[in-house]
């Protein structure tokens, strides 16, 4: 039986969907964890203190998202599939060990300054906060950074897993580093209060790493202790790299500026918004992230073997079904706002101010989810193209924009921080539009018929239901379930939920849109638990690696 399970865990996907749906589910288990870590803080601590926390995320997330991301999202797995294509296993893996030695020798001497100037970087970052606050904030910033180290590991690990389509085990590392925050808040706090999860960090850090040892040993891979500066694959990584970087660091500077002008308007407001993030995000990571992820192993296959039709159709048809699937969420989110935030964090330190300000902040972040979510998948579509160029001038672009909005809404207008919601939604619009447009011209153009016939009428139908999710809260609110408790209120969610959901499926089944086959052919599969399933985007077939 054990070993059934671990020849289920590395199964090989062998379409985008298969491998979406795999993710889906195993995010879906992070992303409710996830939950559970920001439920569990709304408990133990005032959103003041947990501000702290979040705040505390900043920095090493910065890093991250610099060194980390940029390298295994954007260089690390196109240049790793084509060694593994074009040459042998062996020099794949040497690659593969050069390249995580020598960024993980730069994040430990970046982590080393970091580590040292903590507090005057705090102070730049939140200088809404008292003094007390950024002590512990710089303080938090340096236990988490330990455990950033070790996600470094893991993320290139799972690179490896997701260049050979193997994407269960990655998923469920994602799920191991919430767990371990939620085991630091769990048994930690009592003992060191808000550093309790800062403890949980690390912990979730390490489980990411070793859960995925067996996957990539199997694989064949072995860690080597070398350096080659000035290898073919390290040049071509650099090179990915070195434009994609000043996209990362742009959206970096957006997401700080959205901390430091949160902090001006309150402490609290940095809560506000963290965990309305969260909430929008998770829509984003099931359905977004994990088809855009899928996506790019095939999407690089198909540019290396210079095949535009099959691209342009999996590009299209992944597309469509992240619109399928994130537009009833866009109406969802906005509607039930105030009940789906007093479910998840009504706790006693989390009052009705906390809970409508959190509500209002999650409506406009939800306005750009679809946009979002549709944004990872194309920009992924260049860097299977490898054109990192294209992307960067278009973040730059949508980054000032936001971060224009932001100031004139906090500082000038003086708005409250739901404010920084609609800017984000507006900037995810006009990227969302601008990479759609780039791209088409790339790739000799889409006709409307093919890119927004089926868009419009996904959207229409979402509007729609949206209106059959107002009507049952509000006729149902107060006259029939005193939404004062939990269970009524989680009754009068599910019932307005099942409704409108209901609406939007049998709208799609009558405008004959195929994403409704594809998702209930899918349902099906994975019912009858045949995970490696075999879906209609399939336009090549695949090769053993």
């Amino acid at each position: 039986m054990v070993k059934n399970l671990l020849s289920l865990l590395s199964t090989r996907q062998s379409s985008i969907l298969s491998g979406a749906s795999v993710l889906m589910v195993t995010v879906a288990g992070s992303k409710v964890l996830g939950l559970i870590r920001d439920r569990l803080m709304a408990h133990y601590f005032t959103p003041d203190q947990a501000a702290v926390f979040w705040a505390a995320f900043r920095l090493p997330d910065l890093m991250f998202q610099l060194l980390i991301f940029g390298a295994v999202s954007v260089a690390f797995i196109p240049v790793f599939t084509d060694f593994l294509h074009h040459r042998s296993q062996e020099e794949a893996f040497d690659f593969a060990s050069d390249i995580l030695n020598t960024v993980l020798i730069g994040f430990l001497l970046i982590s080393l300054l970091v580590f040292i100037f903590a507090q005057p970087a705090t102070n730049l970052i939140v200088p809404g906060f008292s003094g007390s606050q950024k002590e512990v904030t710089a303080a938090l910033t340096r236990v988490i950074l330990l455990g950033q180290v070790l996600l470094v590991v893991g993320s290139f690990f799972a690179g490896i897993a997701q260049s050979y389509q193997r994407f269960i085990i990655p998923a469920l590392a994602a799920l191991m580093y919430n767990l371990g925050i939620i085991l630091g808040i769990l048994f930690f706090v009592r003992f060191f209060g808000i550093f309790g999860p800062a403890l949980g960090v690390i912990i979730g850090a390490a489980l990411h790493v070793l859960i995925q040892l067996p996957l990539v040993a199997s694989l064949g891979f072995r860690q080597k202790l070398s350096l080659n500066f000035f290898g073919e694959g390290i040049r071509e990584v650099l090179k990915l790299m070195s434009i994609r970087t000043i996209g990362v660091a742009a959206e970096q500077i957006n997401e700080t500026v959205g901390v430091i002008l949160a902090s001006i308007i309150s402490a609290s407001s940095v809560t506000y918004l963290t965990f309305a993030q969260h909430l929008q995000t998770v829509p984003i990571g099931l359905f977004g992230a994990t088809l855009a992820q899928a996506a790019l192993p095939v999407l690089s296959r198909e540019r290396t073997r210079d095949e535009t039709a099959p691209f342009k159709i999996t590009l299209l048809t992944t597309m469509h079904q992240i619109f399928f699937l994130t537009l009833p969420a866009t109406a969802m989110l906005i509607v039930l706002r105030i009940p789906v935030v007093r479910l998840i964090f009504g706790a006693s330190q989390f009052d009705w101010s906390a809970t409508v300000l959190t509500g209002r902040t999650l409506a406009f972040l939800a306005i750009g989810l679809t946009a979002q979510s549709v944004s990872l998948l194309l920009v992924r579509a260049f860097y299977a193209l490898k054109d990192t160029k294209t992307p960067v001038f278009i973040s730059i672009i949508t980054v000032s924009l936001n971060i224009t909005l932001s100031v004139l809404f906090v500082v000038m207008l003086k708005m409250e921080i739901w404010s920084l919601g609609l800017s984000y939604s507006i900037a995810a619009c006009l990227s969302v539009l601008m990479l759609i447009v780039t791209l088409s011209k790339k790739l000799g153009g889409f006709t409307f018929a093919e890119l927004y016939t089926p868009a419009l009428k996904m959207l229409l139908a979402a509007a729609i239901a949206a209106v059959a999710l107002y009507v049952p809260i509000k006729l149902l609110d107060q006259l029939v379930f005193d939404t004062t408790r939990t269970i009524n209120l989680l009754l009068l969610t599910g019932i307005a939920s099942v409704f409108g959901l209901g609406v939007y499926v049998l709208l799609v089944w009558v405008m004959k849109l195929k994403e409704l086959a594809t998702f209930g052919n899918l349902i099906k599969k994975i019912y009858n638990f045949q995970w490696a399933v075999k879906s209609d985007e399939i336009v090549s077939q695949p090769e053993t690696v």
